[in-house]
């Protein structure tokens, strides 16, 4: 005798024992013994995966406390741009178009000389640290320059 979970079949000599297996129903084929609890493994691991989470911190990157009283203290480069330059005799000599810097300081000041109105003009570099800025921020000076001087320089022309 043998015994099935369903039911029980008696399988005697003379019956073979492909006739007492239950014929295959037409339609889909059956999965094959999986369970239902698959489908819910696979939604938990495809929403961890793509959950956000909070971004670690990098080795070697640390935020520093700013003294916000010295950064008011500062000079904005948005403000400066476009400034008046003037000579320590009061002589205006060009005006500020940019300022060009690395990654740790401003290096440089691109200065337009010549022209009227902005037109007509070149562009020269000069050293950043050249320039004199009032308190204030409002007055930029190039002492010992003259508008001559400024004109003789080489052109700079911005990489395009």
């Amino acid at each position: 005798m043998v015994a099935f979970t369903r039911s029980q079949a008696t399988l005697d000599s003379s019956m073979d024992a492909a006739s007492t297996l239950p014929k295959p129903r037409s339609g889909a084929p059956r999965a094959r013994g999986r369970s239902p609890d698959w489908m819910i493994w696979t939604a938990l691991v495809v929403a961890l995966a793509f959950t956000p989470r909070p971004a670690l911190p990098q080795a070697g990157v640390e935020l520093v406390k700013v003294d916000l009283s010295v950064v008011a203290k500062g000079y904005r480069m948005s403000k400066l741009i476009g400034s008046s330059v003037s000579n320590d005799k009061s002589e205006k000599i060009g005006t500020l178009d940019d300022v060009v810097a690395d990654k740790k300081q401003l290096n440089f000041a691109v200065l337009q000389v010549g022209g009227f109105l902005g037109v007509g003009g070149h562009l020269v570099v000069v050293p950043y640290d050249s320039l004199v800025i009032d308190d204030a921020g409002q007055k930029v000076t190039l002492p010992g320059a003259t508008k001559d001087e400024l004109e003789k320089l080489s052109q700079f022309n911005y990489p395009s």
